[in-house]
């Protein structure tokens, strides 16, 4: 498997030094020889990731893995007891998956109040009380910070920095845009620095969201203009500075009419396809939000979801607390190719974003 990897990032860096050659005149293309050594069903479960019960490999998560091929875990507390048991958790589950690319390991370590493993890990201070300093290169210390402690517990991808502008509950770097947008970039920095993933949250920005979407959706009533003015700029930073293989972007579930009157960010063709895309260019993975908050389940049939949400131009489907759905939801898209509704190639395209990123695991 790493040699795997280790090929396709030199096949990565001689394309680079030698920009007026083609991928197509290499002998081989390593992305697309993986691509088409997987079954549609493993290709499937590569755009789901899932959250999982226990503190040691058990029957249900060899199931789940054996069965539907998820491609990434999501660990919560109620997965993490100390540093040494938490990476064995890890390595135990990347060994019972005998999977022919790894799996994403992921974790909210966003810093203050949403950070998991604090009764034995030191956490980061909130994003806002790092903006507060006033000083970008404390958001870039504490990311080099966070990748310490997630490489201890067998982590490979953290879904921070908030990239939010002005949200009240302490997980904003600021309410100003090109301040949040100074932070965010140097967090991503710090990632980067230590070559390790991490995901910008929760676009197109839920700063001005009322309502927590754990619970229920809510609208953005801002114009358009207000969005791209207030809330896009992080985005946009990190998007056009940064290689887009090494960070996903969550879609949250909140609604921006100005931007589509009808769908959830996560559901909408028009932002995640239309302004994420190809307004902004973005080239890398994009991961819904939980498929399971209020503000999504309760207006939408979860078998009709992950449809939806690839439909869309999603990559993959986080599903992190109950079996059943995590199921419905990879059974309902395999069913969907079958009949025709997505294609082969629509799969493909997200899987191709998926194997490119998970080309600098190591």
């Amino acid at each position: 498997m790493r040699k795997f990897f280790a090929a396709i990032l030199l096949a990565i860096f001689f394309l680079a030094s030698c920009g007026a050659v083609k991928a197509t005149s290499l002998p081989f293309d390593p992305i697309e020889e993986k691509l088409q050594s997987l079954t549609l069903e493993e290709k499937i479960g590569q755009m789901i990731m899932v959250g999982v019960y226990g503190t040691e490999l058990n029957d249900d998560i060899i199931y789940s893995l054996n069965n539907f091929h998820f491609g990434g875990i999501i660990f919560f507390d109620r997965n993490l007891l100390s540093v040494e048991q938490s990476k064995q958790f890890a390595n135990d589950i990347q060994a019972a998956a005998n999977q022919k690319v790894p799996l994403f390991f992921a974790l909210d370590e966003e810093g203050g109040r949403v950070a998991r493993g604090n009764h034995f890990l030191k956490v980061a201070p909130s994003q806002e009380s790092i903006g507060l300093k006033g000083k970008p290169a404390l958001a870039k210390f504490w990311a080099r910070h966070n990748v310490t402690i997630l490489k201890s517990i067998g982590v490979n991808i953290n879904f921070a920095p908030v990239a939010d502008v002005g949200s009240k509950d302490t997980r904003s770097f600021g309410d100003n845009a090109q301040t949040v947008a100074e932070f965010v970039n140097a967090a991503a920095q710090g990632y980067e620095g230590k070559n390790f993933l991490y995901t910008l949250k929760h676009f197109p920005g839920i700063g001005k969201g009322k309502v927590d979407s754990h619970v229920e959706v809510s609208d953005i009533e801002a114009d358009k203009a207000t969005l791209y003015a207030e809330d896009l700029p992080p985005f946009k930073k990190i998007i056009r500075e940064h290689d887009n293989s090494k960070f996903m972007i969550m879609v949250g579930h909140l609604k921006y009419p100005a931007l589509d009157p009808v769908n959830s960010a996560s559901l909408s063709p028009a932002i995640m396809t239309g302004l994420l895309r190809n307004e902004l260019g973005f080239k890398g993975v994009v991961i819904t939000d939980d498929l399971e908050m209020g503000a999504i389940k309760n207006h939408v049939d979860l078998s009709s979801l992950g449809i939806k949400m690839i439909l869309a131009g999603g990559d993959i489907a986080l599903v992190c607390h109950n079996y059943e759905s995590q199921q419905i939801v990879y059974n309902s898209i395999l069913a969907a190719v079958k009949r025709g509704e997505i294609s082969e190639a629509r799969i493909n395209e997200s899987v191709r974003r998926i194997l490119r990123m998970k080309a600098h695991l190591q």
